[in-house]
């Protein structure tokens, strides 16, 4: 499983919480791989001064399983910028899964890549901010945007807001290396209680678009402990 994650200015730093998953999962299985990706490779400016070198530009990024998609107050640039759309497009065509998580899921949308299907993004806020998931159905009238913990649309997986980030990358782990590697990661990461408490409050959503039959929740155990 070789994920890439895809950093840009002003995404959140808490969005790091999908390498720190990735990381830990390396302590379960050295199957897991992970390398983070930007436009044009080295720094980039996370939300209020984070610094982090990227190991990538988008020419030159190898082969990934799952590109993942972080967010923060940056999508807004990043749905406007050609060279990420392109980017991402590529990625689909080639046959790699492309996954958001938060507002990852706006640059997703930006390019195309979810148009007829189900997806979810971010949904509490603050002050006068606009609902994320809101904002994703207003802007892309063929997307259906729901509240979830996890959209799977196979080719394109969209994650909930900020620390769900975890139980996306955690959901990716047991897609691609089985259950007993996911829960072991989730154990070893202290996380079971929290991802149980997600998933009691929030739907795992699986094969659904907007031209199908219904929306199908996951069964009980898909992501938790």
């Amino acid at each position: 499983m070789r994920v890439a994650v895809v950093l840009y200015d002003r995404i959140e730093p808490i969005e790091l919480a999908v390498i720190g998953t990735l990381s830990m999962a390396r302590r379960v299985s050295e199957a897991v791989s992970f390398f983070t990706v930007s436009q044009s490779g080295g720094m980039v400016t996370l939300q209020n001064g984070l610094r982090v070198d990227t190991d990538h530009a988008f020419t030159d990024a190898p082969e990934a399983d799952v590109v993942i998609v972080t967010g923060g107050p940056g999508w807004r640039d990043q749905v406007e910028n050609p060279a990420m759309l392109q980017f991402l497009r590529l990625r689909h065509a080639a046959g790699q899964r492309i996954a958001s998580v938060c507002t990852g899921a706006l640059i997703v949308a930006a390019a195309g890549l979810l148009a007829g299907k189900t997806a979810t993004t971010k949904v509490p806020v603050t002050g006068a901010e606009q609902c994320p998931v809101t904002t994703l159905g207003n802007r892309h009238p063929d997307v259906q945007a729901i509240p979830a913990l996890i959209v799977d649309e196979g080719d394109v997986i969209t994650g909930g807001g900020v620390t769900l980030g975890i139980d996306l990358t955690l959901y990716l782990i047991g897609s691609y290396l089985g259950e007993q590697t996911r829960q072991e990661t989730a154990r070893i990461m202290e996380y079971q209680a929290a991802a149980q408490a997600n998933q009691d409050r929030l739907p795992t959503v699986r094969g659904h678009s907007m031209s199908g039959s219904g929306v199908a929740p996951a069964s009980a155990g898909t992501v938790g402990a």
